[in-house]
């Protein structure tokens, strides 16, 4: 009863405009009578007159004239009610420049985007997330947890919390919320002893941890601060560790490390560190299995996505699924972890995980590295990853696009060109038939608009 009051409280111009509709609705009620010389006060009047004291003369019968105005006067008074009072409440909620049609129209397109879940780690997946959350606010980011470096690493060990910062990092990119929220949860502490070089987000979710005292809802609480479009989940709550067996033989310990090991990696397992079982997160298995497109990548191929594969029941519910299964290649290899690596090479890397049947299409880039990157690049052993033959003969469609973003010396794929790719690719292949034509009509208008804003850029 008490939150209901609350929409009546001083100030929020809602009782104006709420008692504006009601007279309203009232005058019309009246007008169409007299319009239509119906008895009204056989209906209602002789009520009122006896209880509340009402005049008997505004029910009588009269001039048609009077019945049109008053009729008229009854709609107007209505529209105008029932605008303000839509008004007052949408922009309380949106706190938006733009106007309030758009704002609505915005949000409820948004809401009815397709449902994207992506799979990933690291960098890659947080900019896959904020070209993404401009078409649809159905989206859950699985996120890997068997970072072991950096904050995430010593907090990790401090504290025995999973590693925060690749969720954090999702966190901030799916935000709907201020520029300064985002920032704060960016910001690195600099000097002080045990704080220097941690992120204030990922302290942030160690509090909420501590205090929820689970690290699933630490991240819902994150998630609420920051208005997430759509969820973040980690892809198990199990304390995991990576493990790599290389080409010479030797089995390497830590994601960290695996880069550094100086031999191609064979493959890469997951074990938990308590020597227990390794369970997937129950809602990671619902998203997927509700996913109109599922989107791997892009990311460290053996560090950031493959893990995610790694936890049982996740790759074999993507096989299952009917969803559009989507890659996106790397722009570059990474040294030590993909040197010398194909598209092709990628594609088989996930197939001997993940098994046949984890992806229907590959993203890959076409558009060539500008040649003073380039040779940054090669400096550190780096060189863009090229579509190979051997791509096309793995059962996986390769599709082509321009992907790329310049950004100083380094190379990076650009959200809203990513987002437009894995949009038309939805549009295109449209794998849940249950969405009528006009929500792929709608989906589709928005993939032009903001392609027509991203080219006056």
């Amino acid at each position: 009863m008490m939150r209901i009051l609350r929409w009546f409280a001083p100030g929020l111009g809602i009782k104006r405009w709420l008692l504006v509709a009601v007279l309203g609705v009232a005058l019309v009620a009246v007008g169409l009578s007299l319009t239509l010389q119906i008895n009204l006060y056989a209906l209602v009047g002789r009520w009122l007159v006896e209880n509340i004291g009402a005049s008997a003369a505004v029910f009588r019968k009269g001039p048609m004239w009077v019945g049109l105005f008053v009729l008229a006067l009854g709609v107007a008074l209505t529209w105008f009610g029932v605008s303000r009072l839509v008004h007052s409440v949408l922009a309380t909620l949106t706190a938006r420049e733009k106007g309030m049609a758009d704002a609505f129209f915005e949000r409820r397109l948004l809401l009815r985007g397709p449902r994207v879940t992506a799979i990933g780690g690291g960098t890659g997946l947080s900019t896959l997330l904020r070209g993404l959350k401009e078409y649809t606010a159905n989206i859950s980011a699985v996120v890997t947890v068997a970072d072991d470096g950096g904050s995430s690493g010593r907090l990790r060990t401090e504290f025995g919390i999973l590693p925060p910062g690749d969720i954090r990092n999702c966190l901030v990119a799916l935000a709907d919320t201020e520029p300064l929220m985002e920032r704060l949860f960016q910001y690195r502490f600099q000097g002080g002893e045990g704080l220097s070089g941690h992120p204030f987000g990922n302290l942030f979710i160690l509090a909420m941890c501590q205090t929820t005292g689970d690290f699933y809802h630490a991240v819902r609480a994150a998630s609420e601060v920051l208005a997430v479009r759509g969820r973040v989940l980690p892809s198990t709550l199990a304390d995991v560790i990576l493990r790599a067996e290389l080409a010479d033989g030797r089995v390497v310990s830590g994601e960290s490390f695996i880069g550094k090991a100086g031999s191609p990696i064979r493959r890469v397992f997951l074990e938990r560190a308590d020597g227990g079982t390794i369970a997937p997160l129950d809602d990671v298995l619902t998203a997927i299995a509700e996913a109109e497109v599922i989107v791997m990548g892009p990311g460290s191929l053996y560090t950031s996505i493959i893990p995610n594969l790694l936890v049982p029941g996740v790759a074999d519910a993507i096989r299952r699924s009917q969803a559009l299964k989507i890659y996106v290649c790397n722009v570059m290899t990474e040294p030590g972890e993909t040197d010398g690596y194909a598209v092709s090479h990628h594609l088989r890397a996930l197939i001997d995980h993940g098994g046949y049947g984890l992806i229907d299409v590959c993203l890959a880039n076409n558009r060539p590295v500008p040649a003073k990157v380039r040779e940054r690049y090669a400096e550190q052993g780096a060189v863009p990853v090229v579509i190979d033959p051997a791509a096309y003969r793995l059962g996986v469609q390769v599709v082509a696009r321009d992907l790329l973003t310049v950004e100083g010396d380094y190379v990076r794929h650009h959200p809203e060109k990513l987002a437009q790719a894995i949009g038309q690719l939805f549009l295109t292949r449209r794998p849940r038939q249950e969405r009528t034509p006009w929500e792929f009509f709608l989906f589709r208008q928005r993939l032009r608009e903001r392609s027509m804003e991203e080219g006056r850029r």
